[in-house]
């Protein structure tokens, strides 16, 4: 993958995610997002959790105020990753990414996905704000049911 792996998501996914910003109450207030391929991806989540794979998304905290709270954060989203899955799962490839963007954002912004009831609640909000976005449901399209599987995603620190 070279520089142009997510030039097609680029401005869709930056208009969506200031949009989706104003609908949570976060101090995040720089956010960069960065379109990688699988070997790009699988570096970084070795280098960072010490896992020999590629992953859909990695989220990085690069700022914080007084409290703790991300002022400033990077979402590096893999595209391969993101078609794979739309793919598989009847959903288009830029509504994947946006989805992937949107979950690192989330991260930023202060939710988990490492309990069961924090896993669901933190999938209801992206499903929420993307129907907002007009998308619609991404995580929980499966045939009409919501989905459970388990996707790796990395929040070094």
């Amino acid at each position: 993958m070279n520089a142009q792996t997510g030039k097609s998501f680029a401005s869709q996914v930056a208009r969506q995610l200031r949009r989706a910003h104003r609908r949570i109450n976060a101090k995040l207030n720089e956010l960069s997002v960065a379109f990688v391929g699988d070997d790009r991806m699988r570096a970084l989540h070795n280098q960072y959790m010490g896992i020999d794979s590629p992953t859909d998304v990695l989220t990085f905290e690069l700022d914080h105020d007084s409290r703790g709270k991300v002022l400033c954060g990077e979402v590096v989203v893999c595209v391969p990753e993101a078609k794979r899955q739309a793919k598989l799962r009847g959903t288009r490839a830029q509504d994947e990414v946006l989805l992937y963007a949107l979950h690192g954002m989330l991260h930023l912004c202060g939710f988990d996905d490492r309990t069961d009831a924090s896993f669901k609640r933190m999938h209801a909000m992206e499903d929420r704000i993307l129907t907002q976005l007009g998308v619609g449901q991404v995580f929980a399209h499966s045939n009409g049911k919501t989905t459970t599987r388990s996707r790796s995603r990395g929040k070094p620190t």
